[in-house]
């Protein structure tokens, strides 16, 4: 990182001051050693999700950070919640510990190898919640006098649609209170998402009737009365995936709409009985064009017409969130990009997010929200997911710089 910062865009309104800056990019340079010993200790707890394990021990970790910082914390529900500064005006820094489940139990064990960090969430998103602690560490050990706050809120149950997380905090009255912006490290790919898409997930449950293989016409069967109905979606998958965002994002085949068949089937109990039961997923991403509720309704339309044609079946709805957009022009946004430019020396796109991001809690309160992170998307609850190193702690100066920018 270069310690000497360039000008911002003048048409925005934002402070400067470039010897903060310096100290404070100065400060996380130093941090390499002490950066990479947090993403490792977080990403050895498991904290896989489903089922929402590891809560507990992970807080425990995350407390103990702050404390060393000085940074005083709040526990809400399994949530916490610390403040840099004082004032009305907040920026949140936005992250989430859960993660995916592993694919084997070594991913718990992390270690480098050629500037990369390896270990189940290092980069979705343990990584970057280290980036965001040794950002307010840099600007609080730099002495600089904040006008307003940094506001650190980290998150369980974002994997599952954040009921534990992001939304309870909500339904408390307890997320983004007088915030400017928010800002979370996703796995961004070095661009900066700040659209994304709804989502809604079900699970689809088809009955039959149990009975011997050679017997089968006294049974009925579970799979293909499923077959009937999945291949009902199928007609409305393309009907759904013909149509295209108009936000960036690539590659381009990734604008089209999605109603995705079959994440998880399941159905029978031996090759020799006729299925009593078998279910699978749906899951239908919104584009921020297309409204929740009106596609919601032809899911469940669809579900309607085959339980009318004779087919007994039953849904459940595993999530559901709405899309969200945040202005390229907002001072939040030239000020993170304006940070990004200094750290990584480059412009960053902005696109759209091509599934759920949580920074739809805040946009939707009309909040500018954006995700940019270290990690890679393309490794992202992989098998050898991995996070460089040096992306951690070039995210902790854009997130201190752009803090910076706004607030000092």
């Amino acid at each position: 990182m270069r310690e000497r910062l360039l000008h911002g865009s003048p048409e925005i309104q934002v402070k400067r001051d470039e010897k903060a800056e310096g100290k404070v990019l100065k400060r996380i340079s130093s941090y390499e050693y002490e950066i990479l010993r947090s993403a490792e200790r977080l990403i050895s707890i498991p904290t896989e999700n489903p089922p929402g394990s590891g809560c507990a021990r992970c807080i425990e970790a995350i407390v103990d950070e702050l404390n060393e910082i000085g940074l005083k914390s709040t526990r809400q529900g399994d949530c916490i919640q610390a403040y840099l500064g004082t004032g009305h005006k907040t920026l949140y820094f936005h992250g989430h510990y859960d993660t995916v489940p592993a694919s084997s139990k070594d991913q718990f064990d992390p270690y480098v190898k050629a500037g990369k960090l390896y270990g189940r969430g290092s980069s979705d998103m343990k990584g970057g919640l280290a980036s965001m602690i040794y950002a307010l560490k840099a600007v609080k050990e730099s002495g600089i006098k904040l006008d307003g706050r940094i506001g650190l809120t980290i998150v369980p149950d974002e994997e599952t649609a954040g009921p534990r997380g992001s939304r309870y905090l909500l339904d408390k009255k307890l997320l983004g209170r007088e915030a400017v912006g928010m800002l979370m490290p996703e796995p961004t790919s070095g661009a900066v998402w700040c659209a994304n898409r709804g989502a809604i997930s079900m699970l689809v449950v088809v009955k039959g009737k149990s009975a011997h293989v050679g017997l089968q016409h006294q049974g009925v069967n579970a799979f293909e009365q499923m077959m009937k109905v999945a291949t009902a979606f199928l007609k409305l998958k393309k009907n759904v995936e013909r149509r295209t965002a108009k936000f960036k994002i690539e590659p381009e085949a990734a604008r089209h709409s999605i109603l995705m068949l079959g994440g998880i089937v399941k159905g029978g109990t031996n090759f020799n009985a006729v299925p009593a039961e078998c279910s699978f997923t749906l899951d239908r991403r919104i584009n921020p064009e297309e409204d929740l509720a009106v596609e919601k309704n032809r899911l469940l339309s669809e579900i309607a017409r085959q339980k009318r044609a004779g087919i007994d079946l039953s849904f459940e709805v595993l999530q559901e969130g709405e899309s969200s957009a945040s202005s390229e022009d907002s001072p939040v946004a030239r000020a993170l990009s304006d940070s990004i430019v200094e750290v990584q020396h480059r412009a960053p796109l902005f696109e759209m997010c091509p599934g759920l991001l949580e920074t739809r809690f805040y946009a939707g309160r009309g909040i500018p929200a954006y995700a940019y992170g270290p990690g890679l998307l393309s490794v992202s609850h992989g098998p050898h997911e991995y996070v460089e190193t040096e992306s951690i702690l070039k995210c902790a100066g854009v997130y201190a710089l752009t803090a910076i920018r706004l607030l000092a």
